[in-house]
């Protein structure tokens, strides 16, 4: 049986209100975390974020996933009840949400994931990053086209210009999942985060900062810092979650 360590880190940053959302649920044998940025024309962002969550979870305890593209159909059916809330003249009119999904079978020690938008899941073994999820924007689609450095995504100004989020009619939606289901290590570790995090705190900064840690409350604390002082003389910056998990190597 494989053990986890789990830590939080969710701040509203320089907004009034904080449209992250962020839970996870877990049996015997598996563990499933989801965390979803929303946003609304109007507002509502905040609704939709927590209405992602609380279905993701609800369906997976329900019928639980046994891939990636398992994991993608529930999102799917996540993605009908953000567009059944959605109604006409009220702030949710507009709302949609990003969605990342982590699943973890403590039994076996094999993972899988589950994506839509620019809300991102980093894997890292022994303190090195093994993978990310790529998100589905428009500057993401510059870096795959050769056309932009990705150094240069987290200034752009369309920076948060998404081709993909849950709120959008289901021919529209585009999903992304893991296609293989890795064994875990002791060492791995998990981050899933909205665009709050990354936008702030680059890839290898995030690998330095877990390098330096000795829990996961560490390394979040780590990141929240760096995320205060980028943002230091910044006049408003954006929400900020991030939910660790690591494998507890600890006898």
């Amino acid at each position: 049986m494989i053990s986890l360590r789990i830590a939080l880190l969710s701040e509203p940053g320089g907004r009034k209100v904080n449209e992250d959302a962020c839970g996870y649920w877990s049996s015997e044998r598996l563990f499933c975390a989801v965390l979803a940025d929303g946003a609304g024309g109007h507002g509502g962002g905040d609704v939709a974020s927590r209405l992602a969550v609380q279905s993701l979870l609800s369906s997976f305890a329900l019928t639980p996933s046994e891939s990636g593209p398992d994991l993608a159909s529930l999102v799917r059916q996540t993605n009908q009840a953000v567009l059944s809330g959605q109604t006409e003249n009220t702030i949710q009119a507009q709302m949609h949400t990003t969605i990342v999904c982590l699943v973890i079978d403590l039994v076996d020690g094999r993972t899988h994931w589950a994506h839509s938008g620019d809300s991102r899941l980093y894997w890292f073994r022994d303190k090195q990053l093994v993978e990310r999820t790529r998100d589905h924007s428009l500057v993401q689609s510059l870096v795959s086209a050769g056309l932009l450095e990705e150094s240069k995504t987290r200034g752009h100004p369309k920076r948060s210009v998404l081709h993909s989020a849950l709120g959008r009619q289901d021919a529209e939606l585009e999903l992304a999942s893991s296609l293989f289901t890795p064994m875990m290590l002791g060492t791995d570790a998990f981050l899933l985060c909205s665009d709050g995090v990354w936008e702030h705190v680059p890839d290898d900064v995030l690998e330095s900062l877990l390098t330096q840690a000795d829990t996961p409350q560490s390394w979040l604390a780590g990141i929240g810092d760096a995320i205060k002082e980028a943002t230091r003389s910044a006049a408003t910056h954006d929400n900020y979650t991030a939910l660790a998990v690591w494998l507890d190597e600890s006898p």
